[in-house]
């Protein structure tokens, strides 16, 4: 029988997920960061919101959406340090 229940997630994923959205809300919410940085940041905290997608799933999607602001010569070197802290939190997450 397939439950429809969504499996707990393991307490270090989940503490890395949560670390993860706390980082993107303060990026998210720093008047200094360009605003297409901090739009990609709340698409990330979306992202990782989503119950539907596994963790593996949304911590590889929302690295995806990192990717290119982390790159950007605009973005701030704090915000930039906050995203490559979330993207190694977020990468040894497995199903």
């Amino acid at each position: 029988m397939i439950s429809s229940e969504v499996s707990p997630l393991d307490p270090e994923t989940e503490k890395s997920i949560d670390q993860s959205i706390h980082l993107l809300k303060q990026i998210s919410e720093d008047s200094s960061v360009p605003r297409n940085i901090r739009r990609a940041a709340n698409e990330a905290i979306a992202i990782l919101e989503d119950e539907t997608d596994s963790p593996a799933a949304k911590a590889q999607n929302a690295i995806s959406v990192l990717d290119e602001p982390s790159q950007d010569p605009n973005c701030p070197n704090h915000a930039r340090t906050k995203i490559w802290h979330v993207s190694s939190l977020l990468e040894p997450i497995r199903d």
